[in-house]
């Protein structure tokens, strides 16, 4: 006949027992941790039921690592838009365009609107692409670059037209 308290192997069973509790002083560890319950009843786990705790309960082993929503060299989501050349044609644009009014930064205003012509049409090209999203900052640069170009043109001839008119009388 066999005994109750035999597996199939023929090896008595041993009912689980608790883990060890390391013994702690008084102070230290968590508030509301749950303490060991000496009892004489089998089968008790030997700690109290309380509600769960606030604090992390306390482990020996390292945390996980933060879990990535994709991996390293994966798809990394959209791409953000490179306005760059959009916006560095509107400045370009708008401080030629100053610099030209301006008669004694004529130089300056040439080369800015030039550049600002340059980075105007590099950054529409980029917008038809579909890599920027900035499509009236380059339009502006572009139209104001070419704006920082015409002005010393137009006050050369005002001064050469005061010139023609003072040699004529």
């Amino acid at each position: 006949m066999s005994d109750y308290n035999q597996n199939p192997y023929g090896a008595p069973q041993q009912p689980p027992q608790p883990p060890p509790v390391p013994p702690q002083q008084p102070g230290y560890g968590y508030p509301n941790q749950a303490q060991p319950v000496q009892s004489g009843y089998p089968g008790q786990s030997g700690y109290s039921a309380q509600a769960p705790s606030a604090y992390p309960a306390q482990s020996s082993y390292p945390s996980a690592p933060p879990v990535q929503a994709y991996p390293a060299g994966g798809y990394a989501g959209p791409m953000q838009p490179s306005n760059g050349m959009g916006t560095a044609g509107l400045v370009c644009g708008i401080i030629g365009a100053v610099c030209s009014l301006l008669v004694f930064l004529w130089f300056f205003g040439l080369i800015l609107g030039i550049l600002g012509i340059i980075f105007g049409a590099v950054g529409r090209s980029k917008v038809t692409k579909g890599e920027a999203t900035n499509r009236s900052a380059a339009t502006t640069g572009i139209v104001l670059g070419i704006v920082a170009l015409v002005l010393p043109v137009l006050w050369f001839a005002f001064f050469a037209s005061l010139l023609g008119m003072g040699a004529s009388l």
